[in-house]
């Protein structure tokens, strides 16, 4: 006896709600493995050290605020506070030079035809497979020898002169998905190369720039070699230089405390992303770097 239309519709519609579900609880646990480090290290940071290394619990038996009190207060003579704000001093240039750079560097690629156009752009993207470790003494050598060690400017050359070839590649591709037809109907009224630039394609590059932002915030934020090598003088540390000076092998390492800036350090990077989510995630898909 065969099932009525409606009997089907209910059957189907069942069998839909349950892969939903389950595929919401999978998705549920994988979340909650990958993100259990962080929330213990934010149970962590309420806890005492005696606590930290006696208990496997997230949660911590007190929530005592001390650890974050004296880890703002960190060793030396200066506080968090100058830390946070010697991170911006390069963080926000860096992230605007690379916007601004690899926005003109992608445009020449994507919309004009020049001599030698595949070939300089083959070798753009060769950097990207470049490691960095191969560059770091040279680099080193050069920068010493302009004396410009321990300043931020070795941190903000590369993105000031174009060089960060994964955003001028996003862009590129961002890029691509625009119809000429609006770089052609801007130039009938009228626009110069850097005006179809500013008042056509910039509007359309919104989700792909705030990709950009999200990318450079967070690498550069968190980024902890280039400091290390660059960056001698304590009153100038970023963030996380400053989150390792806290670790002392030879001495009872604060661990609490070191937890606490941790979490706070996380902070700017997580607003950020949440509050340019939905720009975010459009930028990414239809620039077409997935996964």
């Amino acid at each position: 006896m065969e099932a009525t239309p409606e009997v089907s519709t209910k059957k189907n519609h069942s069998k839909r709600l349950r892969q939903t579900l389950i595929r919401y609880v999978i998705l549920t646990i994988v979340a909650l493995i990958m993100l259990y480090p962080i929330i213990w290290m934010v149970g962590a940071s309420f806890k005492t050290n005696t606590e930290i290394f006696t208990s496997i619990g997230f949660i911590p038996s007190t929530i005592e605020f001390q650890a974050y009190i004296d880890g703002w207060n960190t060793k030396g003579d200066y506080t968090f506070t100058l830390y946070f704000i010697n991170t911006f001093k390069y963080v926000i240039p860096k992230i605007l030079f690379t916007v601004v750079s690899a926005t003109l560097t992608a445009y020449g690629f994507a919309r004009f035809d020049f001599p030698f156009k595949k070939i300089m752009f083959s070798l753009l993207m060769a950097t990207m497979f470049l490691p960095q470790v191969v560059t770091r003494i040279p680099l080193y050598l050069f920068w010493n020898r302009l004396d410009l060690l321990d300043t931020y400017v070795p941190l903000l050359a590369n993105s000031f002169l174009g060089q960060e070839p994964f955003f001028v590649f996003m862009m590129i591709q961002f890029m691509r998905s625009i119809p000429r037809d609006l770089d052609e109907a801007a130039i009938v009224d009228g626009c110069s190369s850097f005006g179809v630039l500013w008042r056509v394609l910039i509007p359309a590059l919104k989700p792909a720039l705030i990709s950009c932002v999200i990318f450079q915030f967070v690498w550069s934020f968190s980024d902890f070699l280039g400091p290390l090598i660059y960056i001698t003088s304590q009153d100038k540390f970023p963030v996380s230089l400053v989150l390792r000076l806290n670790v002392d092998p030879s001495t009872n390492t604060p661990w609490n405390q070191v937890f606490a800036m941790s979490v706070i350090s996380l902070l700017p990077a997580i607003i950020l992303f949440f509050s340019a989510q939905k720009y975010f995630v459009e930028g990414v898909t239809n620039s077409g770097i997935k996964g």
